[in-house]
């Protein structure tokens, strides 16, 4: 059974979302919350994401920060085998936290595209300044803007991934109380939420440099490991 502060926070962010906010009513969001841009190279990449769904022929979105974009560098040969094929965009700009990526979905990212499946990691650059019950909330509020928008998107929704060398790294526990929280947003139908953070780790829950060579953004391994932890059930929400 959920607990009262677990049905509050998610009751309250859909009651925020269901509303148009004002310039006085964004101010009293807390930052993961808060819609906000980026200047300079970021504005120039979120403007190239928008240049591509206007194309259409997007059947799958993968949503998130740096370690998304990396499917872009170390990730690259992993993306062509497993997504190459699969009309795949990515959505990851380094560095974003949650109301960057609110930001970014309510400014053309999925722009009159009804990806078949879209896949979210995020919140991990939101755990130095913000609690895991407001990571929890931005990341409500991004599933909430994609079930609004497409709401034939099936989503799959990723734990954030582990950091740091192990359990006593106070970011990771900080990340692991959001996704505790956020995984009640599974509902079995248009959102599945899936944690194979584990699959990084070792059994002692040491993070090893061969997976993340800077304890954080994944080596070529460790991106082979998210493309097969998470294959069978893409494939079923793509239904290929």
């Amino acid at each position: 059974m959920e607990s009262w502060p677990m049905k509050s926070t998610l009751l309250i962010c859909a009651l925020l979302l269901s509303l148009p906010l004002s310039a006085a009513d964004k101010s009293k969001l807390h930052s993961a919350l808060n819609p906000a841009p980026r200047q300079g190279g970021w504005m120039k990449r979120h403007n190239s994401f928008n240049d591509r769904v206007a194309k259409g022929n997007v059947d799958l979105v993968f949503i998130g920060d740096s370690i998304t974009q990396g499917w872009e560098g170390r990730g690259r040969g992993v993306w062509a085998k497993h997504y190459g094929k699969r009309n795949a965009v990515n959505l990851g700009i380094g560095g974003d936290r949650t109301q960057h990526v609110i930001w970014r979905l309510d400014n053309g990212n999925l722009k009159n595209i009804t990806p078949k499946a879209a896949v979210i990691m995020i919140g991990t650059n939101n755990s130095g300044s913000n609690s895991s019950k407001e990571i929890a909330d931005g990341v409500a509020a991004i599933v909430k803007q994609i079930r609004t928008k497409s709401p034939k998107t099936q989503i799959l929704l990723l734990g954030v991934f582990p950091r740091g060398t192990n359990n006593a790294d106070k970011r990771r526990q900080v990340n692991e109380g959001a996704n505790r929280i956020f995984s009640k947003l599974d509902d079995g139908k248009h959102v599945h939420y899936l944690d194979i953070g584990p699959k990084f780790l070792q059994k002692d829950g040491t993070l090893t440099r061969e997976i993340m060579p800077d304890l954080l953004h994944l080596s070529q391994k460790g991106y082979t490991i998210w493309a097969e932890s998470i294959e069978a059930k893409l494939a079923n929400l793509l239904d290929e």
